[in-house]
């Protein structure tokens, strides 16, 4: 008998779904790093309880993702070294895939392979330098930057999980999570990153006055919501999981951005269309083993 027949037409199509989806996250080699991640031994940086594993593990982050990406265009600094250095248009796909490494890598990891994935990215952040329109210079190394993009990060991370996850955390744990994600901050070279909702609140409001919507991030949230690298055929759930994003900033970030703001659709369809796309990723990538091994995100 067949495996095939043993699991079933839908048990196999949940599968095959979580699959792709998992290779387009985690890159063509991903079970390998999958299996390094999880199954190495050794001391870990966060322990199996702590708030910033289930946060990291929830398809929530494919919301909280977009969100942070949106949000964090907002700085002209920031927003011209991922334009400049990043290749997000030419390789949006690579660099999806890095990024998610480096959170599995530093989120479940051994201590060992975290440290060594923080040294890569901060090798690679003192060679992205350079200069925008009116003169100012910027360095991805530079703390004040790193700073901007941890708590755009962290807020939009927390918050969507809050929304869309499969079990939102308490408040107690909503700081704890703050405080773990404040250890991936410091070895990045954040300084003094927040550690609670009342600092990350206050560290977001600091930031604002720096903001603006520039030509090269509006660019940036049309790519990533109206021409997003899809298949035609994943059109319509990226759109549940782009309008929740969109849905999840706040008004200040919306304008700049030329986002709409429709409260009464927010509410029910896009919230539900998000909750939907979000329970259906949820439900892919947790598929039953196969012969080879389960799909784990």
């Amino acid at each position: 008998m067949t495996s095939e027949k043993v699991l079933g037409p839908l048990t196999l199509l949940r599968q095959r779904w979580g699959a792709a989806l998992f290779e387009r996250v985690a890159g063509s080699d991903g079970p390998a790093k999958r299996a390094r991640i999880h199954g190495l031994p050794g001391p870990r940086w966060f322990s199996e309880d702590r708030p910033i594993r289930r946060v990291h593990a929830d398809a929530a982050m494919f919301v909280g993702g977009l969100r942070a990406l949106l949000l964090q265009s907002l700085h002209p600094l920031a927003m011209a070294a991922v334009a400049a250095h990043s290749g997000y248009r030419g390789d949006p796909w690579g660099r999806l895939q890095r990024t998610s490494t480096f959170l599995a890598v530093t989120t479940f990891g051994t201590a060992s392979d975290a440290q060594d994935a923080v040294a890569t990215v901060r090798r690679v952040h003192q060679k992205v330098r350079g200069s925008i329109r009116d003169g100012r210079t910027y360095r991805a190394s530079d703390p004040h930057l790193l700073g901007w993009v941890h708590v755009a990060e962290v807020d939009s991370f927390l918050r969507c999980h809050q929304h869309y996850g499969a079990v939102p955390l308490d408040d107690d744990a909503c700081d704890a999570y703050i405080d773990d994600m404040a250890r991936i901050g410091t070895a990045l070279g954040v300084v003094d990153p927040p550690r609670d909702r009342a600092e990350l609140a206050a560290r977001l409001v600091a930031y604002r006055p720096e903001l603006q919507g520039t030509p090269e991030a509006r660019a940036a949230a049309r790519f990533l919501l109206l021409d997003p690298p899809v298949p035609v055929v994943a059109r319509v759930p990226y759109a549940f999981l782009a309008s929740a994003a969109v849905a999840e900033l706040p008004l200040w970030a919306r304008w700049p951005l030329r986002l709409p703001y429709l409260p009464v659709t927010e509410a029910t369809a896009v919230r539900l269309g998000g909750h939907g796309i979000v329970g259906a990723i949820r439900w892919a990538m947790t598929a039953p083993a196969q012969a080879d091994g389960p799909i784990r995100s």
